[in-house]
């Protein structure tokens, strides 16, 4: 297992699908995973510490961890299945004072809009970052810039309008959060 964190979000230049960037803590290898828009956006209230007026459904998610005195141990992105280009994740929990671990599974989009909010940390499958990782850190400067300026034009309604144009799903495979259409 390698340890991670999140360096960003970007924007894929062809498909304008969201990118959540993670890297290892040297900073010598990322492994982008394209996500959906709701999913970027929960990513990104968490990484700038933005408060909603009500919970969102990560917001949610976090107050039933705590409320049921559970924590989550650590966020693991386990596996790639490379023929439906869909990563896959566990969040690892702990109730209270029982050393038992739970693990969940969950997409990994999900599961890191969770760590973020819960300050758990975050690990990748050595042989899924040997396989995914981009070690061009320029071109991950570049994808982020491109993210914040689309950030800086995007207005409410294009959300609607990005969600009715993807009505048979992303193109990642058969849930997202894959390596998206141009593999690493």
């Amino acid at each position: 297992m390698v340890e991670v964190r999140v360096r960003g979000l970007a924007v894929d230049a062809n498909t304008r699908q969201p990118v959540l960037i993670l890297t290892d803590l040297s900073e010598t290898r990322f492994l982008p995973i394209w996500i959906g828009v709701f999913e970027a956006d929960a990513i990104l209230l968490a990484l700038e510490e933005i408060k909603v007026p009500r919970p969102a459904t990560h917001d949610l998610m976090k107050s039933l961890i705590q409320v049921l005195d559970a924590n989550i141990v650590r966020v693991f992105i386990h596996s790639l299945d490379e023929a439906s280009s869909t990563y896959y994740a566990h969040l690892v929990l702990r109730r209270g004072a029982d050393p038992a671990e739970i693990e969940v599974d969950a997409r990994p989009s999900d599961a890191v809009a969770l760590a973020l909010r819960l300050g758990a940390t975050i690990f990748v499958a050595e042989d899924v970052l040997s396989r995914s990782a981009v070690q061009d850190k320029a071109r991950i400067n570049r994808e982020m810039e491109e993210f914040r300026k689309f950030l800086a034009d995007v207005k409410p309604g294009d959300f609607a309008r990005y969600d009715r144009s993807h009505d048979q799903g992303p193109p990642t495979g058969s849930g997202g959060d894959g390596p998206g259409p141009e593999q690493p």
